[in-house]
């Protein structure tokens, strides 16, 4: 059943459930958080990562597409760096084209976007930083996104 997940353990969940993100509102300036999100996605999980903006072509070498419905492939996860006010547009687009969650980045909340897409059955995070999640739930960091300096080689703890 579709929610709006702000427990950790929930959070944690759909991220081992997603295989693939699309970034939407992805920058090829690498100052952006955006950039920063992508490059670490990219380079450190096992994520599918496709990024989307009307305005570029490409971005860290690969492929940027026009709109959600110009992917490939339906994202599991639509992952939004956009102002708040763009939030229903896109959260509209993620549920038209199939995606199962939309991540709200963080400073991004939208009560009536997020019911919209929870009704449409689609899982929504609010205000997180899906780099920060994955790094802590890997061990790297502490709840707040700072670095622990803690290895940790248990099993089961890797998204």
């Amino acid at each position: 059943m579709a929610a709006i997940l702000e427990r950790m353990h929930d959070r944690l969940d759909l991220l081992r459930r997603t295989k693939s993100i699309a970034i939407v509102g992805m920058s090829k300036n690498s100052a952006r958080s955006s950039h920063f999100v992508a490059t670490y996605l990219a380079g450190s999980t096992d994520f599918d990562v496709y990024y989307v903006n009307p305005r570029e072509t490409e971005i860290l070498g690969e492929p940027v597409y026009a709109s959600l419905a110009d992917l490939p492939i339906v994202p599991d996860m639509v992952d939004v760096f956009r102002k708040t006010a763009d939030l229903p547009e896109v959260t509209g687009e993620a549920i038209a084209v199939g995606a199962k969650s939309v991540w709200f980045q963080l400073g991004l909340n939208h009560p009536e976007a997020a019911a919209a897409a929870v009704e449409a059955g689609l899982d929504v995070v609010q205000d997180r930083c899906v780099k920060i999640e994955h790094a802590r739930f890997r061990g790297g960091l502490h709840t707040n996104g700072f670095n622990t300096g803690v290895i940790d080689s248990r099993r089961d703890r890797l998204v």
